[in-house]
């Protein structure tokens, strides 16, 4: 089916035919079809399926009619919200082309760049207006924007302009329109919030899905790559070097992240830009033109550029960070894979985070390819594949180059002229990294994962049957309780010696009746723990202790971070007034030993120490009995 079978406006049409859209996405399908037509419509649909042309043309026959073309500008027709400056901007673009032909005036009314351009045009007359909710209600407060004759409204990604706090903007705005216009509503997802804010101001609202559950991750390749946390750097690094994507984005959650990132990649190479919240917009809008037109092949990112951003030749999405919840990754994952092309979305997991990652793909129905982060061997054997395939493929040379071989033989036999081809084609390339505290983490997991699984707690509730056996036997906390670690003195307000949970305090090892300590996996016998204060273990002294709100929950991933070992490798931990002694085995001490030292970005602060004897017992506060009989 095309266009034209579906009705689009003969004006539109004109358009299409001229950019080359022949055949209609699914949500544009949908959009068009006769029973919806003059209706208010609930459309969700994933990004990069074309809603922006889909509600393009779905409004025309509103406020185009019978005419070919808009009268004189005046009140704005037309009324588009989106969450994000770089969104308005893509719509603004995508609707000048479509409704080329029809003399269309559009303005976009954004924050961060200037007012009076704005008001001017405004003023002059314009038939559409796409805008961010804070500023549009700027220029409705200020008298500047009518929106007495608007006869079609659409909101794009209302489930993100709800995320980033737009509600009361979004309801002052609506309540400004007309009760008899056209509104569309278009969210990627649609959870309770949104479907309860189009009963309120939308007109029985047909709903729509556009994009069936089972195709929304069809173009796009998850793989999930295990990594200790000091070599996420270099895991993106061999990523992008394996893929040699033409244009990729990597994520980080953070501004400072991508600032360091960003600035590591560019010193090894890599033509790269950096996108951020701190950034003005006409920053935004270069970074983002330099990776449209091939200057910058890597892009550096927090979640402003997870959605909205007109990319459609990314190939390759790199998290480095994990997401926070499942709509990040999948907005994320959204950048590629668009308009039916394929692509590639990588999620880089910490050691320790591996659960984490497992349930973040369940919730979102996400089969993800598990494997190993490319070493430098794989990096170099493709490179010499590239190579290859280069020079044998393409036209025949030209005869001036046949002229310029001939006097290269003359000096050079072919053996060195294609070895010095080869040096320097390699040079334009970055190095890949090695990633040694990587492979020994996974191998760490590997000899885990084998060992033997013991009945008692196989199968422990609903969430290991979902995720698998729960190794620290504690379904909602990923380390389980802490009862057993003599951390200080008893919380209790009766003095007898019991943690938080009623328990009796005993060593990191469990207590007298044996019971197991929940950092310790409870899948391997009793009798393969190893035994506190083993001769053949070593201590170490962290500078925190209850003073500094010392606790085992956060500083078991950091030992496991910072010496990359494993918690089969921690044995007791015993938390004092202003320190912190931890037991290493002699399996790891060594490499821990070595890792430890070298400086730690993320906890710059914590200073881990060799010790030449075992750690004393934790001191303890000392028995006062009940209240009310304290004396007695």
């Amino acid at each position: 089916m095309t266009f034209a079978d579906l009705g689009a406006h003969p004006t539109l049409l004109r358009a299409l035919q001229q950019r080359g859209y022949e055949t209609p996405t699914p949500v544009q399908s949908a959009v068009l079809a006769p029973e919806h037509a003059a209706r208010d419509l609930l459309v969700s649909a994933e990004t990069g399926s074309g809603k922006t042309v889909a509600f393009g043309l779905a409004i025309a026959p509103t406020v185009l009619g019978e005419r070919e073309k808009f009268d004189a500008p005046k009140r704005p027709k037309v009324l588009v919200l989106a969450p994000t400056r770089e969104l308005a901007m893509q719509v603004q673009r995508e609707l000048s082309w479509l409704y080329h032909h029809a003399y269309m005036r559009s303005v976009a009314c954004v924050g961060g760049m200037g007012m009076a351009l704005q008001l001017k045009l405004l003023a002059e007359g314009v038939h559409l207006v796409v805008g961010t909710p804070g500023r549009l209600v700027d220029h409705l407060e200020r008298g500047a924007l009518s929106l007495e004759s608007l006869e079609a409204l659409v909101i794009d990604e209302a489930d993100e302009m709800l995320d980033m706090g737009f509600r009361e903007e979004l309801e002052r705005i609506l309540e400004a329109a007309p009760r008899d216009r056209r509104t569309l509503m278009f969210s990627a997802t649609l959870p309770p919030e949104i479907v309860k804010l189009a009963r309120q101001w939308l007109t029985e609202p047909q709903r729509i899905t556009a994009t069936p559950p089972q195709q929304q991750h069809r173009d796009i390749d998850y793989r999930a790559h295990v990594i200790a946390g000091r070599e996420r750097e270099h895991a993106v690094v061999n990523i992008l070097r394996a893929h040699d994507a033409a244009s990729a984005i990597v994520f980080c959650t953070t501004r400072e992240g991508v600032t360091h990132l960003a600035a590591s990649l560019a010193e090894r190479g890599f033509a790269c830009v950096a996108i951020s919240g701190e950034l003005s917009q006409p920053e935004r809008t270069r970074a983002l033109q330099s990776l449209r037109d091939g200057r910058a092949r890597v892009l550096v990112a927090t979640d402003v550029a997870a959605r909205g951003l007109d990319l459609p030749d990314v190939g390759l999405v790199i998290q480095a960070d994990m997401p926070n919840d499942a709509q990040v990754f999948q907005h994320r994952c959204g950048r590629t894979g668009r308009a039916g092309r394929k692509g590639t979305a990588v999620l880089l997991v910490p050691v320790e985070r591996r659960r984490g990652a497992e349930r973040l793909f369940f919730d979102t129905h996400i089969k993800a390819n598990w494997s190993d982060v490319p070493d430098a061997a794989t990096i170099r054997t493709r490179d010499e594949e590239r190579l290859l395939e280069s020079l044998t493929a393409g036209d025949p040379p030209a005869d001036e180059d046949l002229v310029l071989a001939e006097r290269l033989l003359e000096k050079l036999s072919p053996q060195a002229i294609a070895a010095r081809l080869v040096a320097l084609e390699r040079q334009k390339l970055p190095d890949p990294e090695e990633l040694p505290l990587t492979a020994a983490a996974i191998e760490a997991e590997k000899r885990y994962q084998s060992r033997p699984v013991q009945g008692r707690y196989e199968n422990r509730g609903r969430d290991n049957n979902r995720f698998g056996n729960n190794r620290f036997g504690s379904s909602n906390r990923a380390y389980g309780d802490n009862r057993s670690f003599d951390n200080g003195p008893p919380r209790s307000n009766y003095g007898d010696n019991r943690g938080s949970w009623g328990a009796p305090r005993g060593d990191v090892r469990g207590d007298a009746r044996g019971e197991a300590n929940p950092f310790v996996p409870r899948d391997r016998p009793f009798s393969e723990r190893p035994p506190r204060n083993a001769p053949d273990s070593a201590w170490y002294t962290l500078n925190v202790g209850r003073t500094q709100n010392a606790d085992p929950k956060w500083i078991i991933p950091a030992l496991c971070r910072r010496g990359g070992i494993t918690k089969d490798d921690i044995g007791a931990i015993r938390v004092l007034e202003h320190e912190t002694r931890v037991e290493i085995l002699a399996r790891a001490a060594q490499g821990f030993d070595e890792r430890s030292r070298q400086p730690d970005r993320q906890d710059p602060r914590l200073q881990i120490e060799r010790s030449t004897a075992p750690a004393p017992r934790a001191d303890r506060a000392p028995y006062v009995g009940p209240p009310g009989r304290r004396g007695k």
